[in-house]
């Protein structure tokens, strides 16, 4: 029962980081600082104080970034790949422990890579859409309701991993289903 909790945390994670990748890495960071998160050893230098603060200060910066018109279009470009890579290592991360590292990382790649870019492309999507929609108000909006999901996802995902496994299994509904919409239509 306890690696299926860690595997709902990696996920949670990695669904946060397809928001914004940094913020989990911070959140989980603070958390295993805190005592509410056990890190896999190898990256168990996430919980430092050095670490804490860089990730602080990357993610200010991240987070100011999209709030750039034009400049958090090109971002999304770099992001899809980044968001896949984040979440793996997040999902690597909190389900080590006695898991067979093949297993590990096989699960962490294939359920927190493929959440974290699943999520990323499809807020780039919503991005380009408020762009053409509503330009720079519809980018801050957007960018807004991007950090406070991956804040509340990151946070949730710590606190409460069932409830948030229930939250991106809707998502990927929704994504999933908008996506067939648009092949029916073409």
């Amino acid at each position: 029962m306890d690696v299926l909790l860690h595997i709902a945390i990696g996920i949670g994670l990695s669904a946060a980081a397809g928001f914004r990748i940094l913020v989990p890495f911070l959140v989980a960071g603070v958390a295993s600082q805190q005592g509410y998160l056990a890190l896999s050893p190898g990256v168990a230098w996430m919980s430092t104080t050095p670490a804490i603060l860089a990730l602080a200060a990357a993610t200010a910066l991240e987070v100011l970034i999209y709030f750039v018109p034009v400049v958090d279009n090109l971002m999304d470009a770099v992001e899809l790949p980044a968001a896949a890579i984040a979440g793996t290592v997040l999902t690597a991360a909190v389900t080590g422990g006695d898991m067979n590292p093949f297993l590990q990382w096989s699960l962490a790649l294939i359920a927190g890579g493929g959440i974290a870019s699943s999520t990323q492309a499809f807020t780039g999507l919503a991005r380009l859409a408020s762009t053409a929609a509503g330009g720079p108000v519809g980018n801050i909006a957007v960018s807004t309701t991007e950090l406070a999901s991956s804040t509340i996802l990151s946070v949730l995902a710590i606190a409460v991993p069932i409830l948030v496994m229930i939250v991106v299994g809707v998502l990927l509904y929704l994504v999933f289903r908008r996506r067939g919409r648009k092949r029916r239509v073409s």
